[in-house]
């Protein structure tokens, strides 16, 4: 039977569900909190970790100027969203949010690297190109749904239907039909990770296994049950696919069951919501030996970050528990128990920054080329890329408010992780990256 493709309206309806395993075990009466894993040999072990900063962070305020004009057109043109107090970050003229102490511990260590204004992009483009038109911009800018699609496939005129996450995996598959997923999501369905061939694996955050599942007869008998209505031959092919991705599921939850420690972390995550996310993907990590992973990629995110009103508080709140949640997971990564810290690279997007000049209702609104943060023991940490000019109407800005236009573009991001992970056809991920400089390709910073 020849597989459909999966048109972007398919997939955007279905909150890309169809290639999950939890997606498909939902649809058959909630018994979807299904894991998924289990690999090849652990000898040559990485990990990518995306958290995905949803509704567009205003990383103006994640990475400040502290010295130079453009502390001076920061604090001027910020007006009452500037940020009086930031960490600075050595003597790089930078500071971080005064939220983000931890991150800034990190960097100061070595571990992050800070990548100035990326964002989706078909080819370089200047301003005057932008203007007149004569320069491809992506499909639907400042569009959430647009934008968080475009960051997660890779595909700025969104002519792809696989997330390029799921296409790094493909390269790296699992060892047979009964081990696990490369991909994994702690964060519900993930776009990053959706595709054709591969399956995304996702853990909720109620931990490993069945809804209602506590080993009590009751549950046994229905899991048996289960196991029979699986079985029958409908003579449907829907259903017996169906049947098969939830026997599957099945099959690798208690795989997962058996494999994952019970004991406790040596590091105590944030109870937030980003904290217990990345205190899963801790604990897959650190039963990578037991379930055979060589190559991993996984998926959290953190909402709340579309900020037209009140932005300072909620700025605040948000980057204190992004930095406490990587900084957990950075201490994890390093202890003796998981020993992975330099296996394991953590990675940020989110689906545009916003806009330079404030609102007037105390917020800011959607804009394009953002700063976005690697951590882990692998990275090469320091400044990365062309902080913008942040003069409004200048050569920076795609308008008049501060909308940056990107100079360093998502696929020669994203395949600067890819080449780490291990990848080699770098085109056969990013097609669009033939479009930029071939010298490029790799920003150096893991």
């Amino acid at each position: 039977m020849t597989t459909p493709k999966l048109s972007r309206r398919f997939l955007l309806k279905t909150g890309f569900k169809l290639a999950t395993t939890v997606g498909t075990a939902a649809s058959l009466g909630h018994l979807g909190k299904i894991s998924a894993f289990a690999q090849g040999s652990p000898a040559d072990y990485k990990a990518l970790v995306c958290v995905f900063l949803f509704g567009g962070n205003d990383s103006n305020n994640m990475v400040i100027p502290m010295s130079g004009q453009a502390a001076s057109q920061y604090t001027a043109l910020r007006a009452n969203l500037a940020i009086k107090n930031p960490v600075a970050l050595g003597s790089t003229g930078f500071g971080l949010h005064p939220s983000m102490t931890g991150l800034a511990s990190l960097y100061s260590r070595g571990n992050v690297a800070l990548n100035f204004n990326v964002g989706t992009l078909v080819t370089p483009l200047t301003r005057s190109q932008y203007q007149n038109g004569s320069g491809k911009a992506p499909s639907n800018l400042f569009s959430h749904s647009d934008q968080q699609q475009e960051w997660q496939t890779a595909a700025p005129l969104e002519n792809l239907t696989s997330g390029w996450g799921v296409r790094v995996a493909d390269l790296f598959p699992p060892a047979n039909a009964q081990s696990c997923a490369t991909g994994i999501s702690v964060a519900g369905n993930s776009t990053l990770l959706v595709g054709q061939s591969s399956q995304q694996a996702s853990i909720s955050s109620d931990g490993f296994g069945l809804l209602g599942e506590d080993g009590s007869a009751a549950t046994t008998a229905r899991d048996a049950a289960l196991q029979q209505i699986l079985k029958l031959d409908s003579g449907v092919t829907l259903v017996q696919a169906s049947g098969t991705v939830m026997q599957g599921a099945l099959e690798m939850a208690a795989l997962v069951k058996n494999a994952i420690s019970t004991a406790a972390l040596p590091v105590t995550f944030p109870a937030t919501s980003l904290g217990q996310q990345l205190a899963q993907v801790a604990q897959v990590i650190r039963s990578r030996t037991q379930l055979g992973a060589k190559r991993q990629i996984f998926f959290a995110s953190l909402g709340g970050f579309d900020t037209h009103t009140d932005q300072l508080n909620s700025q605040t709140a948000l980057y204190q528990q992004l930095s406490d949640a990587i900084s957990a997971f950075s201490t994890a990564m390093a202890e003796s128990s998981i020993a992975a810290g330099n296996d394991v690279t953590l990675f940020t997007e989110s689906e545009f920054n916003r806009t330079f000049q404030p609102n007037t209702n105390g917020g800011t609104d959607h804009a394009w080329g953002g700063h976005h943060m690697v951590v882990g023991g692998a990275v090469k940490g320091g400044l990365y890329g062309q902080f913008p000019n942040l003069a409004l109407g200048g050569e920076s800005d795609s308008e008049s408010r501060g909308n940056w236009i990107p100079t360093t573009s998502l696929d020669q991001y994203g395949a600067t992780l890819a080449q780490w992970f291990g990848v080699t056809n770098l085109l056969g991920v990013f097609p669009n990256l033939s479009n930029f400089n071939a010298n490029q390709y790799n920003l150096g910073f893991v």
